[in-house]
C-alpha cells in the first residue's frame, strides 16, 4: 500500500520512522512519501519538505510566515493528488494537518491521525472537526481515549512511543563516569537543568533556574543544551554561574543526575521515564498567562502528574517559581528518601499506565489491519 505521512515537527520526525519501519514490517508492499526529516528518510520513500522548513514557534513567526505556510499547504494537497496513495498518516501538528484532513476526506483518500492534538488541553472546538474528517485517530496518552469518548469519538489507545524510544538509547549509555570524562567533567554528582527547547521559554526559565547553584556546592549543574542554538546564546546566562552545558544529550544526561530541574513539556515525561525525581517549572508573561489560564482546561501542566491525574511531582507555577521555593524542593529531593521513593513509585505506575513498550509497533499493526479491512 502507499502511505502519504505528514511530520512538522522533530518529534514527529521520530515517532514517523518508528511507524514507516513497522508499517514494514506488515505490509512487504509498504511505500511512503512524507513531511518530516532525517530520521524518517533513513527508513526509505520520498522526503517531500523537511521539518526545518515547517517549524514555526509562536504567534508572531506564525504570522510573519502565513504566505510560506499556505505555499507549504498547497503544495502538500498538490502532491497527494498527484500520487493517490491508499491513506493519510497525520502526526500531531494539527493547524496543518487538520486543514489538510478536510482536503483529503473531501477526495475520498482515508485519512489517519496518529498523535491526537493536545485539543484535551485548549481549542477543543477542533473535536468538530476531527469528528468530521479523520476516520481513525490512535492516541499515545491514556486519559485521551476517556475525553474523546464524551464526544460520542471511538479511538485506539496504542501506548506511548517515547517508552521503546528512550529503552532503545538506554541499551547505547555509556556509564557516568565516561559521560562525565567525554565531557570534560568534573566527578561530581549532578543536577540536570532542561529549560526548554524555545528561545523564549529559555530566556525566561534559565535565569532563575541558576540562582539557586551556589546553594548547592557538592553538586555540578549541567544544561541540557539544543546545538541549533549558538553557545553564546546559553552563555549569556551562565558566565555568573560557572555552569556547563551539555549540547544533544539529554538523555545520558537525565541518567546521570541525581535530581532534574525541568521546563513544563514532553521532556516532563521523558525524564519519568529515566525515574529521575523532577521538579517542574513554568513562567510566561503576565498577560500570556492570564490568558492560557482562561483558556487551558487541564489540573495540571506536567504530563507526568496529567497522566496519572494526582501530583506526583512538584509544580512550581509562575509567582511560585522563583529561587527559594526551587531551593527548597531540590532540598526535598536530595535529602527526603521517603519523597523521592513515593516519586519513583510513582513513575513506575505511570510506565504501566502508558502502556509499556511497543507502542509503535502497535499504532502500526492497527494502521494495516485498518486499512486491509477496509
Amino acid at each position: 500500500m502507499k502511505y502519504y505521512i505528514i511530520a512538522g515537527e522533530a518529534s514527529g520526525d521520530l515517532h514517523g520512522s518508528n511507524l514507516m519501519k513497522y508499517l514494514k514490517e506488515f505490509d512487504k508492499e509498504a511505500s511512503f512519501r512524507y513531511w518530516g526529516g532525517d530520521k524518517m528518510k533513513s527508513q526509505g520513500g520520498k522526503l517531500i519538505k523537511h521539518v526545518n522548513e515547517l517549524s514555526y514557534m509562536g504567534f508572531w513567526e506564525v504570522l510573519v510566515n502565513l504566505h510560506k505556510i499556505f505555499k507549504s499547504i498547497r503544495l502538500c494537497k498538490n502532491d497527494i493528488l498527484k500520487w493517490n496513495p491508499d491513506a493519510v498518516i497525520l502526526i500531531d501538528y494539527p493547524g496543518f494537518n487538520l486543514r489538510i484532513a478536510e482536503f483529503v476526506k473531501r477526495n475520498n483518500i482515508k485519512v489517519i491521525y496518529y498523535i491526537s492534538p493536545q485539543i484535551w488541553a485548549w481549542k477543543q472546538s477542533r473535536i468538530k472537526k476531527i469528528k468530521r474528517y479523520v476516520d481513525k485517530m490512535l492516541v499515545i496518552l491514556p486519559f485521551e481515549k476517556t475525553f474523546y469518548e464524551k464526544f460520542d469519538f471511538e479511538v485506539e489507545f496504542t501506548g506511548h512511543p517515547l517508552i521503546d524510544v528512550i529503552e532503545n538509547e538506554k541499551k547505547q549509555f555509556s556509564t557516568t563516569e565516561n559521560f562525565l570524562s567525554k565531557n570534560h567533567l568534573p566527578s561530581k554528582p549532578v543536577i540536570a537543568v532542561l529549560p526548554g527547547s524555545r528561545k523564549q521559554e529559555i530566556s525566561k526559565m534559565l535565569q532563575i533556574m541558576l540562582q539557586v547553584v551556589t546553594f548547592f556546592p557538592e553538586y555540578q549543574f549541567l544544561i541540557a543544551g539544543i546545538s541549533s542554538y549558538q553557545p553564546a546564546f546559553y552563555e549569556q546566562f551562565t558566565k555568573k554561574s560557572n555552569v556547563a552545558i551539555v549540547y544533544d544529550q539529554t538523555y545520558q544526561l537525565l541518567q546521570s543526575a541525581s535530581v532534574a530541574i525541568v521546563a513544563s513539556g514532553t521532556a516532563t515525561l521523558e525524564t519519568a521515564l529515566f525515574k529521575t525525581p523532577q521538579v517542574v517549572c513554568y513562567k510566561a508573561g503576565n498577560i500570556s498567562y492570564q490568558i492560557a489560564r482562561k483558556l487551558v482546561k487541564v489540573k495540571y501542566i506536567s504530563l507526568v502528574n496529567l497522566v496519572m491525574d494526582e501530583v506526583i511531582v512538584k509544580e512550581l507555577i509562575q509567582k511560585n517559581f522563583n529561587p527559594e521555593r526551587l531551593k527548597k524542593e531540590i532540598n526535598k529531593l536530595l535529602n527526603d528518601s521517603e519523597y523521592r521513593n513515593n516519586i519513583i513509585k510513582g513513575y513506575d505506575d505511570l510506565k504501566i499506565k502508558l502502556g509499556g513498550t511497543g507502542a509503535s509497533k502497535n499504532a502500526s499493526r492497527i494502521i494495516y489491519n485498518y486499512l486491509i479491512e477496509k
